[in-house]
Protein backbone atom coordinates (compact mmCIF):
# COMPACT_ATOMS: atom_id res chain seq x y z
CA UNK A 1 0.00 0.00 0.00
CA UNK A 2 2.87 2.39 0.74
CA UNK A 3 3.96 2.26 -2.91
CA UNK A 4 0.45 3.20 -4.03
CA UNK A 5 0.36 6.17 -1.70
CA UNK A 6 3.82 7.33 -2.80
CA UNK A 7 2.89 7.07 -6.48
CA UNK A 8 -0.29 9.07 -5.96
CA UNK A 9 1.64 11.86 -4.28
CA UNK A 10 4.18 12.07 -7.11
CA UNK A 11 1.79 11.68 -10.02
CA UNK A 12 -0.49 14.50 -8.92
CA UNK A 13 2.16 16.78 -10.45
CA UNK A 14 1.57 15.38 -13.96
CA UNK A 15 -1.13 17.87 -14.98
CA UNK A 16 -0.44 18.93 -18.55
CA UNK A 17 0.86 15.55 -19.74
CA UNK A 18 -1.22 14.08 -22.53
CA UNK A 19 -2.66 11.19 -20.58
CA UNK A 20 -5.25 10.30 -18.00
CA UNK A 21 -4.63 8.43 -14.76
CA UNK A 22 -7.32 6.87 -12.61
CA UNK A 23 -6.93 6.12 -8.91
CA UNK A 24 -8.96 3.04 -7.99
CA UNK A 25 -10.59 2.76 -4.57
CA UNK A 26 -13.37 0.91 -2.77
CA UNK A 27 -16.09 2.09 -0.43
CA UNK A 28 -18.09 -0.69 1.27
CA UNK A 29 -18.20 -3.92 -0.69
CA UNK A 30 -16.41 -5.10 -3.79
CA UNK A 31 -17.48 -2.37 -6.23
CA UNK A 32 -14.51 -0.35 -7.47
CA UNK A 33 -14.62 3.39 -8.08
CA UNK A 34 -12.20 5.78 -9.78
CA UNK A 35 -11.06 9.37 -9.43
CA UNK A 36 -8.77 11.37 -11.69
CA UNK A 37 -5.30 11.58 -10.16
CA UNK A 38 -5.04 15.19 -11.38
CA UNK A 39 -7.56 16.13 -8.68
CA UNK A 40 -5.76 14.25 -5.92
CA UNK A 41 -3.25 16.04 -3.72
CA UNK A 42 -2.34 13.02 -1.65
CA UNK A 43 -3.64 9.82 -0.09
CA UNK A 44 -2.99 8.94 3.54
CA UNK A 45 -4.26 6.65 6.28
CA UNK A 46 -7.23 8.32 7.91
CA UNK A 47 -5.93 10.68 10.60
CA UNK A 48 -7.69 11.38 13.87
CA UNK A 49 -10.95 13.19 13.15
CA UNK A 50 -12.43 15.90 15.31
CA UNK A 51 -16.15 16.66 15.39
CA UNK A 52 -17.36 20.25 15.13
CA UNK A 53 -20.85 21.61 15.88
CA UNK A 54 -23.15 22.00 12.88
CA UNK A 55 -21.27 19.67 10.54
CA UNK A 56 -23.16 18.08 7.66
CA UNK A 57 -24.18 14.50 8.39
CA UNK A 58 -21.87 13.19 5.63
CA UNK A 59 -18.84 14.91 7.15
CA UNK A 60 -17.22 12.53 9.63
CA UNK A 61 -15.01 15.24 11.10
CA UNK A 62 -12.12 17.56 10.37
CA UNK A 63 -8.44 16.71 10.28
CA UNK A 64 -5.24 18.69 10.36
CA UNK A 65 -3.30 17.87 7.19
CA UNK A 66 -0.14 19.80 6.24
CA UNK A 67 -1.11 22.60 8.65
CA UNK A 68 -4.52 22.90 6.97
CA UNK A 69 -7.87 22.03 8.55
CA UNK A 70 -9.80 19.87 6.07
CA UNK A 71 -13.32 18.46 6.19
CA UNK A 72 -13.38 14.69 5.77
CA UNK A 73 -16.44 13.39 3.90
CA UNK A 74 -17.72 9.83 4.07
CA UNK A 75 -18.06 9.18 0.34
CA UNK A 76 -20.05 5.99 0.82
CA UNK A 77 -22.71 7.76 2.87
CA UNK A 78 -22.69 10.79 0.56
CA UNK A 79 -23.74 8.73 -2.48
CA UNK A 80 -26.54 7.03 -0.59
CA UNK A 81 -24.72 3.97 0.74
CA UNK A 82 -23.95 2.76 4.24
CA UNK A 83 -21.49 4.89 6.23
CA UNK A 84 -18.07 3.38 6.80
CA UNK A 85 -18.02 1.42 10.04
CA UNK A 86 -14.59 2.53 11.24
CA UNK A 87 -12.85 5.48 9.63
CA UNK A 88 -9.67 4.82 11.58
CA UNK A 89 -8.92 1.80 9.37
CA UNK A 90 -9.73 3.65 6.13
CA UNK A 91 -7.82 6.01 3.89
CA UNK A 92 -8.41 9.65 3.04
CA UNK A 93 -8.14 10.95 -0.53
CA UNK A 94 -7.29 14.65 -0.31
CA UNK A 95 -8.70 16.43 -3.37
CA UNK A 96 -9.09 19.89 -4.81
CA UNK A 97 -12.34 20.83 -6.54
CA UNK A 98 -13.55 24.30 -7.43
CA UNK A 99 -10.67 25.98 -5.58
CA UNK A 100 -11.55 24.16 -2.35
CA UNK A 101 -9.73 21.33 -0.59
CA UNK A 102 -11.57 18.43 0.98
CA UNK A 103 -10.93 14.82 1.92
CA UNK A 104 -12.94 11.69 1.18
CA UNK A 105 -12.61 8.76 3.54
CA UNK A 106 -12.81 5.41 1.74
CA UNK A 107 -12.41 1.81 2.82
CA UNK A 108 -9.42 1.02 0.64
CA UNK A 109 -7.16 2.41 -2.08
CA UNK A 110 -5.81 0.05 -4.74
CA UNK A 111 -3.63 1.41 -7.55
CA UNK A 112 -3.31 3.87 -10.42
CA UNK A 113 -4.23 2.93 -13.99
CA UNK A 114 -3.02 4.79 -17.09
CA UNK A 115 -5.96 5.18 -19.48
CA UNK A 116 -7.19 6.97 -22.58
CA UNK A 117 -10.29 9.11 -22.32
CA UNK A 118 -11.75 7.04 -25.17
CA UNK A 119 -11.97 4.16 -22.69
CA UNK A 120 -14.13 6.21 -20.33
CA UNK A 121 -17.79 5.98 -21.33
CA UNK A 122 -21.03 7.63 -20.22
CA UNK A 123 -23.14 5.52 -17.83
CA UNK A 124 -25.29 2.85 -19.51
CA UNK A 125 -28.91 3.83 -20.02
CA UNK A 126 -31.12 2.63 -17.22
CA UNK A 127 -28.49 2.99 -14.50
CA UNK A 128 -30.24 4.71 -11.61
CA UNK A 129 -27.44 6.10 -9.50
CA UNK A 130 -27.63 9.87 -9.77
CA UNK A 131 -23.98 10.25 -8.75
CA UNK A 132 -22.54 8.22 -11.62
CA UNK A 133 -20.91 10.34 -14.33
CA UNK A 134 -18.92 7.73 -16.27
CA UNK A 135 -17.83 4.09 -16.31
CA UNK A 136 -14.93 2.05 -17.58
CA UNK A 137 -13.85 -1.58 -17.55
CA UNK A 138 -10.70 -2.74 -15.76
CA UNK A 139 -9.76 -6.40 -15.21
CA UNK A 140 -13.17 -7.40 -16.63
CA UNK A 141 -14.89 -5.41 -13.90
CA UNK A 142 -17.01 -2.26 -14.19
CA UNK A 143 -15.42 0.73 -12.49
CA UNK A 144 -17.71 3.63 -11.59
CA UNK A 145 -16.58 7.26 -11.80
CA UNK A 146 -18.63 9.51 -9.57
CA UNK A 147 -19.95 13.02 -10.13
CA UNK A 148 -17.99 14.55 -7.27
CA UNK A 149 -19.15 18.06 -8.17
CA UNK A 150 -22.78 17.00 -7.63
CA UNK A 151 -21.86 15.36 -4.33
CA UNK A 152 -20.04 18.44 -3.06
CA UNK A 153 -22.79 20.77 -4.23
CA UNK A 154 -25.32 18.87 -2.12
CA UNK A 155 -23.13 19.17 0.96
CA UNK A 156 -22.15 22.80 0.38
CA UNK A 157 -24.16 24.38 -2.48
CA UNK A 158 -22.39 26.80 -4.82
CA UNK A 159 -24.31 29.83 -6.05
CA UNK A 160 -24.52 30.20 -9.82
CA UNK A 161 -25.79 33.78 -9.67
CA UNK A 162 -23.76 36.60 -11.14
CA UNK A 163 -23.56 40.03 -9.53
CA UNK A 164 -25.89 42.89 -10.46
CA UNK A 165 -22.90 44.85 -11.74
CA UNK A 166 -21.90 42.13 -14.20
CA UNK A 167 -25.53 41.59 -15.24
CA UNK A 168 -25.80 45.25 -16.22
CA UNK A 169 -22.50 45.08 -18.09
CA UNK A 170 -23.32 41.98 -20.13
CA UNK A 171 -26.85 43.11 -20.91
CA UNK A 172 -25.52 46.45 -22.16
CA UNK A 173 -23.73 44.52 -24.92
CA UNK A 174 -27.13 43.70 -26.52
CA UNK A 175 -26.02 40.20 -27.47
CA UNK A 176 -29.56 38.84 -27.77
CA UNK A 177 -29.91 40.47 -31.17
CA UNK A 178 -26.99 38.51 -32.63
CA UNK A 179 -28.67 35.09 -32.76
CA UNK A 180 -25.46 33.54 -31.41
CA UNK A 181 -25.36 30.21 -29.63
CA UNK A 182 -22.95 29.15 -26.89
CA UNK A 183 -21.94 25.50 -26.74
CA UNK A 184 -21.36 24.16 -23.23
CA UNK A 185 -19.74 20.72 -22.71
CA UNK A 186 -19.55 19.05 -19.31
CA UNK A 187 -20.27 15.54 -18.03
CA UNK A 188 -21.52 16.81 -14.67
CA UNK A 189 -25.23 17.68 -14.63
CA UNK A 190 -24.68 20.06 -11.74
CA UNK A 191 -21.84 21.88 -13.50
CA UNK A 192 -23.90 22.17 -16.69
CA UNK A 193 -26.83 23.69 -14.81
CA UNK A 194 -24.62 26.09 -12.84
CA UNK A 195 -22.83 27.36 -15.94
CA UNK A 196 -26.02 27.61 -18.00
CA UNK A 197 -27.75 29.63 -15.29
CA UNK A 198 -24.97 32.19 -15.04
CA UNK A 199 -24.90 32.61 -18.84
CA UNK A 200 -28.63 33.22 -19.25
CA UNK A 201 -28.35 37.01 -18.62
CA UNK A 202 -26.29 37.27 -21.82
CA UNK A 203 -29.50 36.70 -23.77
CA UNK A 204 -28.12 34.06 -26.15
CA UNK A 205 -29.08 30.42 -26.55
CA UNK A 206 -26.97 27.95 -24.56
CA UNK A 207 -26.64 24.45 -26.04
CA UNK A 208 -25.47 21.74 -23.61
CA UNK A 209 -23.73 18.44 -24.37
CA UNK A 210 -22.19 15.82 -22.11
CA UNK A 211 -18.68 15.39 -23.53
CA UNK A 212 -16.19 16.58 -26.11
CA UNK A 213 -17.26 14.08 -28.77
CA UNK A 214 -20.86 15.29 -28.63
CA UNK A 215 -19.61 18.88 -28.82
CA UNK A 216 -17.46 18.16 -31.88
CA UNK A 217 -20.30 16.32 -33.64
CA UNK A 218 -22.66 19.24 -32.99
CA UNK A 219 -20.17 21.76 -34.36
CA UNK A 220 -19.49 19.67 -37.47
CA UNK A 221 -23.26 19.46 -38.05
CA UNK A 222 -23.56 23.26 -37.78
CA UNK A 223 -20.65 23.72 -40.20
CA UNK A 224 -22.31 21.43 -42.76
CA UNK A 225 -25.81 22.86 -42.51
CA UNK A 226 -25.28 26.57 -41.87
CA UNK A 227 -25.07 29.00 -44.80
CA UNK A 228 -22.49 31.00 -42.84
CA UNK A 229 -19.28 30.00 -41.09
CA UNK A 230 -19.72 27.94 -37.92
CA UNK A 231 -17.90 30.59 -35.87
CA UNK A 232 -20.67 33.05 -36.76
CA UNK A 233 -23.28 30.71 -35.32
CA UNK A 234 -21.33 29.47 -32.30
CA UNK A 235 -18.49 31.90 -31.58
CA UNK A 236 -17.67 30.40 -28.15
CA UNK A 237 -17.37 26.89 -26.75
CA UNK A 238 -17.04 26.36 -22.99
CA UNK A 239 -15.61 22.96 -22.19
CA UNK A 240 -14.79 20.97 -19.10
CA UNK A 241 -11.41 19.23 -19.28
CA UNK A 242 -12.35 15.82 -17.88
CA UNK A 243 -15.09 14.12 -19.89
CA UNK A 244 -15.76 10.58 -21.13
CA UNK A 245 -15.02 9.67 -24.75
CA UNK A 246 -13.26 12.97 -25.57
CA UNK A 247 -11.74 15.42 -23.10
CA UNK A 248 -11.52 19.19 -23.38
CA UNK A 249 -7.90 19.16 -24.55
CA UNK A 250 -8.70 16.88 -27.49
CA UNK A 251 -11.82 18.87 -28.36
CA UNK A 252 -9.78 22.08 -28.47
CA UNK A 253 -7.15 20.50 -30.69
CA UNK A 254 -9.83 19.14 -33.03
CA UNK A 255 -11.41 22.58 -33.41
CA UNK A 256 -8.08 24.07 -34.47
CA UNK A 257 -7.34 21.16 -36.79
CA UNK A 258 -10.57 21.43 -38.79
CA UNK A 259 -10.76 24.35 -41.26
CA UNK A 260 -14.56 24.48 -41.12
CA UNK A 261 -14.38 25.24 -37.37
CA UNK A 262 -11.76 27.98 -37.61
CA UNK A 263 -12.48 31.05 -35.50
CA UNK A 264 -14.40 29.35 -32.71
CA UNK A 265 -13.05 30.43 -29.31
CA UNK A 266 -12.59 27.81 -26.59
CA UNK A 267 -12.72 28.42 -22.85
CA UNK A 268 -11.61 25.53 -20.65
CA UNK A 269 -13.82 25.53 -17.56
CA UNK A 270 -12.57 23.03 -15.02
CA UNK A 271 -12.33 22.18 -11.35
CA UNK A 272 -8.62 21.37 -11.85
CA UNK A 273 -7.79 24.64 -10.15
CA UNK A 274 -4.60 24.84 -8.09
CA UNK A 275 -2.88 21.99 -9.97
CA UNK A 276 -3.76 23.14 -13.46
CA UNK A 277 -0.88 23.54 -15.92
CA UNK A 278 -1.29 26.74 -17.94
CA UNK A 279 1.25 25.43 -20.45
CA UNK A 280 -1.29 22.83 -21.56
CA UNK A 281 -3.83 25.56 -22.38
CA UNK A 282 -1.28 27.18 -24.69
CA UNK A 283 -0.24 23.84 -26.15
CA UNK A 284 -3.74 22.93 -27.33
CA UNK A 285 -4.57 26.51 -28.31
CA UNK A 286 -7.38 27.27 -25.87
CA UNK A 287 -8.38 30.91 -25.61
CA UNK A 288 -8.68 30.92 -21.86
CA UNK A 289 -9.00 29.00 -18.63
CA UNK A 290 -11.54 29.59 -15.87
CA UNK A 291 -11.48 27.54 -12.68
CA UNK A 292 -14.89 26.44 -11.45
CA UNK A 293 -16.91 28.06 -10.14
CA UNK A 294 -16.71 31.83 -10.67
CA UNK A 295 -20.02 33.04 -12.17
CA UNK A 296 -18.92 36.65 -12.67
CA UNK A 297 -15.65 35.65 -14.33
CA UNK A 298 -17.35 33.15 -16.62
CA UNK A 299 -20.17 35.49 -17.68
CA UNK A 300 -17.82 38.44 -18.23
CA UNK A 301 -15.26 36.42 -20.23
CA UNK A 302 -17.90 34.89 -22.50
CA UNK A 303 -19.64 38.25 -22.93
CA UNK A 304 -16.39 39.89 -24.05
CA UNK A 305 -15.73 37.12 -26.60
CA UNK A 306 -19.28 37.36 -27.96
CA UNK A 307 -18.99 41.13 -28.19
CA UNK A 308 -15.81 40.73 -30.24
CA UNK A 309 -17.64 38.30 -32.51
CA UNK A 310 -20.54 40.73 -32.81
CA UNK A 311 -18.26 43.62 -33.73
CA UNK A 312 -16.49 41.50 -36.35
CA UNK A 313 -19.82 40.97 -38.14
CA UNK A 314 -20.14 44.70 -38.77
CA UNK A 315 -16.59 45.20 -40.00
Amino acid sequence: MASVLDSVDSRTQLVGQNRFELLLFRLKGNQRFGINVFKVREVLPCPELRKLPGMHSFVRGVAQVREQTISIIDMSAAIGGEPLDDTSTGFVIITEYNRLTQGFVVEGVERIINMNWEDIMPPPKGVRTSYLTAVTEIDNELVEILDVEKLLNEISPISGEISDEVIKEVQAANLSETGFQILLADDSKVALQQAKSCLEPLGVEVITVNNGREALEYLIKIARESPVAACKVIPVVISDVEMPEMDGYTLTSELHRRPELTGIKVILHTSLSGMFNQAMVKKVGADGFIAKFSPDELAKTVSDLLLDAKNSLTM
